[in-house]
């Protein structure tokens, strides 16, 4: 059997069959590679009709990242699957906490998820970053939160949190929300998601 093995061959192929499946859609170029790496990342076209962003949000996203912004997500699965290498070249990092010894304990005390709790121990570095939330809806409840009591002003949110229980109504509050932002509708998501959206903008620094 023959097949191919380069990996960039294998990504131009398929982002190719990619842009035949989409076809025409009104949106800008920036956009649509958003669009094409969350359906690469999926191997599902339908979520093209389910990502939505703020007017600017992918030119800001881009923008904060190319600047430095530092990308701060809810699990270590959207924190690894963020592009490092770009990230660094513009002296930016993945940070993720959920497993830092402070949020473990505190999350015991206070009962709340450690999701939640990075972010709020977190909190004060979070101005002008890039958040990604791909898991846990109740990280992106209690951002939104801290971002409403003016605890942190993130450039950009990018949230895609899967699931039956809050997913869905948390991605219906950051749309609601006063915050720059990039979702998907619904329950579905993940943070494969997540990341590919990050990724999209990174490949986009000039």
């Amino acid at each position: 059997m023959d097949y191919i093995t380069d990996p960039r061959a294998i990504e131009d192929k398929s982002m190719a069959i990619i842009d035949e499946l989409l076809g025409p859609l009104p949106i800008s170029p920036e956009e649509r590679k958003v669009v094409k790496r969350v359906v690469h990342t999926t191997g599902d076209p339908e979520f093209a009709k389910l990502v939505r962003w703020s007017p600017g949000a992918v030119d800001i996203g881009i923008k904060a990242l190319a600047e430095g912004a530092s990308v701060y997500t809810d699990v270590n699965m959207v924190r690894v699957g963020v592009n490092q290498r770009l990230l660094t070249s513009k002296g930016a990092s993945a940070v993720c906490s959920i497993s830092d010894p402070r949020v473990v304990e505190e999350a015991k005390k206070t009962g709340n998820t450690r999701a939640m709790t990075a972010f709020e121990l977190l909190a004060d570095e979070m101005n002008g970053a890039v958040i990604a939330i791909g898991n846990a809806p109740t990280a992106l409840f209690h951002l939104l939160s801290l971002i409403e009591g003016g605890r942190c002003r993130p450039a950009l949110v990018v949230g895609t949190p899967v699931g039956f229980v809050g997913a869905a109504e948390s991605k219906e509050a950051l749309v609601q929300a006063d915050i720059p932002y990039i979702t998907v509708v619904g329950n579905k998501g993940g943070s494969t998601v997540a990341a590919s959206i990050v990724n999209a903008m990174l490949l986009q620094m000039p």
